[in-house]
């Protein structure tokens, strides 16, 4: 099967099964969910929608969050782990964008980059899900399942983000990766996964993954 057919069977089967994917981290502004997307590492959603609520009782601002001492912060989003780090990290984003960016999450890559905690894929997720701009971040669902479906050659995070970004149309990026997302949790996991049954590794998959070709 060529690339293309690939990809319009891939298009066509997400479209079926997720129509209408949304970003399964709760928050209220692209404050939050910057927040909530940093808690996110290494961690699971669910997780972090146990966490958030609590953190935003506290503070649902970039000011109150920078005027809330790093211990705090840390106590509240424990569950989440990597606790030390991310609470330095929320503590000073916040200070940094009251200070710099009048109160708001900047809107470029340049400037959310720069933000500590907030790495490539993080800064991607921020500028999609809340201003709308297109982006294909990449994370290990998308990485593996690119693989496994030949779109990519699995060498590294950032070949597959522009592997996907050459083979998909730009005004399908952002609800693409929520689909591939939600695909892989449901139907094409890391461990336990049997290509025959996926509906889609069982026809796109590479040669590799199936044991008895």
């Amino acid at each position: 099967m060529t690339k293309s057919a690939k990809v319009d069977l891939i298009l066509a089967t997400l479209e079926t099964l997720y129509p209408t994917p949304s970003i399964p981290l709760r928050h209220q502004d692209p404050y939050t969910l910057l927040v909530a997307v940093v808690l996110s590492a290494q961690s699971t959603d669910a997780r972090v929608n146990q966490v958030t609520p609590g953190l935003f009782a506290r503070a649902r601002t970039p000011e109150q969050m920078a005027g809330l001492p790093v211990e705090t912060i840390q106590t509240l989003i424990r569950p989440c782990g990597l606790a030390p780090q991310k609470a330095r990290a929320i503590r000073e984003l916040s200070r940094l964008i009251a200070e710099r960016h009048q109160g708001q999450v900047p809107r470029t890559l340049e400037e959310l980059e720069a933000l500590p905690g907030v790495g490539h894929k993080t800064a991607q997720v921020v500028l999609a899900q809340a201003f709308g701009e297109a982006t294909f971040p990449v994370d290990t669902h998308i990485h593996r399942l690119a693989w496994r479906w030949g779109l990519s050659s699995g060498k590294n995070v950032a070949q597959t983000e522009k592997d996907l970004k050459r083979l998909f149309p730009e005004e399908r990026w952002n609800h693409l990766h929520l689909q591939i997302i939600y695909f892989g949790r449901e139907h094409c996991p890391a461990r336990g996964h049997d290509p025959h049954r996926c509906p889609l590794c069982s026809v796109v998959g590479r040669r590799e993954i199936f044991g008895d070709r």
